[in-house]
């Protein structure tokens, strides 16, 4: 509720918007960032290489990233989102990286984006992603999508992909091939899991470790 009253006033959000940076700055020191500790293995196939990462479906620069503990090391990169609340955060806390508003797919076309509320992880583009969780009440926005490539032109070493259900339509639209990301983090569904797996094989890619939804490969030597 709080966070909600937040957005109805400017001042008070970009007020928000700068304590929560200062306290990602200098207060927040933790050991393990994401969800289901993804970050530590993350962290320990790296070791001290700096490096870039894409974050696609970034969500909170904090909470629940798999990318924050890489950029407290150091790293930089992009960050790209479908909900402009989480852009605004990014924006904040990651003035160094590059932070992109857009809902990723496999081409160009317009879609409806199913929003529970500006602070929730769980939007979508996917309707059953809703069902799944059992959101009663949505906000529906329409958007044009747009493709990986034409946001991301460099190569990059870590790539993480959350995308509530669009992860599989996302990936098969990055040529892995001239990107080559030593590491991919994927969200995996029964409904996609063999779509994913299959084009990360194809494309020299080997399954590393499972944490819950969360599946890491490696590229193969």
């Amino acid at each position: 509720m709080k966070k909600k009253l937040l957005l109805k006033s400017k001042l008070s959000f970009k007020l928000y918007l700068f304590f929560f940076s200062l306290k990602h700055r200098f207060f927040i020191k933790k050991k393990t960032y994401s969800q289901f500790g993804e970050d530590l293995i993350i962290d320990s196939f790296f070791g001290d290489y700096i490096g870039k990462y894409v974050d696609i479906g970034c969500y909170n620069p904090i909470k629940y990233s798999n990318t924050a503990l890489l950029h407290k090391k150091g790293w930089k990169g992009i960050n790209i989102d479908l909900n402009p609340t989480s852009i605004d955060f990014f924006n904040s806390c990651r003035k160094d990286d590059q932070n992109i508003l857009a809902c990723l797919s496999d081409k160009k076309e317009k879609v409806t984006i199913f929003f529970e509320s500006e602070f929730s992880a769980l939007n979508s583009v996917n309707l059953e992603n809703s069902k799944n969780f059992k959101i009663n009440q949505v906000k529906k926005i329409e958007t044009e999508t747009q493709i990986f490539s034409d946001l991301v032109k460099d190569r990059f070493d870590f790539l993480n992909i959350d995308c509530e259900g669009n992860d599989y339509k996302i990936l098969k639209s990055i040529n892995l091939k001239y990107y080559s990301p030593k590491l991919i983090s994927i969200e995996v569904s029964e409904e996609n899991k063999i779509d994913i797996y299959n084009y990360l094989n194809l494309n020299g890619y080997e399954l590393l470790e499972i944490k819950s939804l969360s599946h890491i490969f490696k590229k193969e030597s």
